[in-house]
């Protein structure tokens, strides 16, 4: 796993943080090629989340999201966004590329590999397909389960660093 890896993950909610690093170093173990997983984006601000929703709106070039400021999960250290970096120095969104020639596009190794620890997959959204990310389902409280949505999240109190409490 790469140091600005590491570093996006150390951003990330604390709840997910193990969980983030296990996923990520055993999507390495499965790319046996040139490729290996880059998260290229975790936590983001609000403030962030409103600069990239006014693009393809009030600033030039194409939509890149749907969500506000408060509206991604992104906002709430509990999404990531990744790429593949090909031999340590190329960013690749390839998702049908095989670098390791084992018959399954590495992208979608990752995919399965989040799906089974409990990820959504942008790839399997109907609208607004955001095929680099990925965001934690549910969430386990002291009662129950939280589905995870920024409508729940929002409203959720916040610790001295700023990450939800439930």
């Amino acid at each position: 796993m790469d140091n600005i890896t590491q570093q996006r993950i150390q951003k990330l909610h604390p709840s997910v943080r193990d969980e983030v690093t296990n996923i990520i170093r055993e999507c390495d173990l499965a790319l046996t090629g040139r490729a290996k997983i880059r998260i290229t984006q975790g936590l983001r601000s609000f403030e962030e989340q409103e600069k990239l929703y006014a693009i393809g709106r009030t600033k030039p070039g194409k939509k890149v999201t749907n969500a506000k400021g408060g509206q991604s999960i992104h906002n709430y250290g509990l999404a990531v966004d990744i790429c593949l970096m090909i031999d340590g120095k190329t960013a690749s969104w390839d998702t049908a590329k095989d670098w390791d020639n084992d018959k399954i596009a590495d992208w979608y190794e990752c995919v399965k590999i989040f799906a089974k620890n409990g990820w959504d997959w942008g790839g399997n959204w109907k609208t607004f397909k955001d095929l680099p990310h990925f965001e934690k389902k549910l969430l386990k409280t002291k009662k129950g389960e939280l589905e995870i949505n920024w409508r729940n999240l929002i409203k959720l109190p916040k610790d001295k660093a700023g990450y939800i409490i439930f």
